[in-house]
């Protein structure tokens, strides 16, 4: 799409214009935080993850899990971050190699992720829905959904390597906040011209008024998120749909392939979006593959986590980086 011009509005552009606010409006009218908000709320029964706490203990870094706990601790805690499951058993050798290793990642990530043990023998029902066909096997939850997994003892520089691209894929190492700020942000009374803007098909003026409550508190629970939202909008329609046909001409041009993802989100095409890019990461390396792999996470954080289409995707992000 051509931007319009000042003082020469051009009704084409100013149609078009309109309809990706209205398809941005149902993005940006909060449900994607508050959502968020009533996920993380689950889990604040149990402190948030600590390194510091005792292993074992309800908030651990490290956690026995139950078939009785097994909601709170892993399910729920989800929300918050990635959960990692160590399933193993007295017997298991290999297990005895992993669980160690597995323990001593997670105390060195200091919250931003949990290792939740599971004893399969004690807790037979739990190893059925999880479908364990051998042990050990590690399955990382993130949201409610299982999202990677690999059976066997592994090297310790493998292991590393999962629990790794696994919160890079997932929250990017952040470690759960004060609880209720989300709601406390959505009743901010700045959102009101943003909302307005948004309403009226402006994307320039509410992408203006997201920033300037951003500017001066950068840590606001909504409106860095909508700033975003605003931002994919706007990038989805500068590119335009040639930015299809550029791509396609140009596979290993990741900024022509992200411009591409923009156009596909912002159209409504998000699976296609996705598989995009996570095509870029499985297929690039370095750099390239990185900077996939962040635009990817950027657009999962628009589109909102509660999404199972997001959930899908972070599962085939995990497989093609590890």
């Amino acid at each position: 799409m051509q931007p319009t011009r000042p003082g020469r509005p051009d009704p084409r552009a100013q149609a078009q214009q309109a309809q990706l606010a209205a398809s941005l409006a149902g993005a940006v009218d909060l449900a994607a935080v508050k959502a968020r908000s009533e996920a993380a709320a689950r889990a604040q029964a149990a402190p948030p993850p600590s390194a510091a706490a005792t292993a074992g203990a309800p908030g651990s870094a490290v956690v026995d899990v139950t078939e009785a706990t097994f909601q709170t601790e892993v399910l729920d805690r989800s929300f918050q971050v990635p959960v990692v499951l160590d399933l193993w058993a007295e017997w298991c050798g290999p297990c005895k190699q992993l669980s160690p290793v597995l323990e001593r990642l997670a105390a060195e990530g200091g919250g931003s992720w949990v290792l939740a043990k599971v004893d399969v023998d004690a807790n037979p029902a739990l190893a059925q829905g999880l479908r364990v066909q051998g042990i050990p096997a590690v399955k990382a939850v993130w949201q409610g959904q299982l999202v990677a997994e690999f059976t066997g003892a592994i090297p310790e520089e493998q292991a590393r390597q999962f629990v790794t691209e696994l919160v890079r894929a997932t929250t990017g190492g952040a470690v759960p906040g004060a609880e209720g700020a989300e709601d406390e942000g959505l009743d901010d009374p700045r959102l009101d011209a943003a909302e307005a803007a948004l309403e009226r098909g402006d994307l320039e003026a509410a992408e203006a008024a997201y920033r300037a409550i951003v500017d001066a508190e950068p840590d606001h629970p909504v409106a860095g998120l909508a700033l975003r939202q605003v931002q994919l909008f706007r990038r989805a329609d500068a590119a335009g749909p040639d930015a299809l046909a550029k791509a396609d001409a140009a596979p290993d041009d990741v900024a022509a392939q992200t411009r591409a993802a923009d156009f596909l989100l912002g159209t409504g095409d998000v699976e296609g979006a996705f598989t995009r890019l996570v095509d870029v990461v499985r297929r690039t390396a370095g750099e390239d593959r990185d900077a996939a792999r962040r635009h990817l996470v950027e657009l999962f954080d628009v589109v909102g986590a509660e999404d199972p289409r997001v959930a899908a995707a972070r599962r085939q992000l995990m497989a093609a980086l590890y």
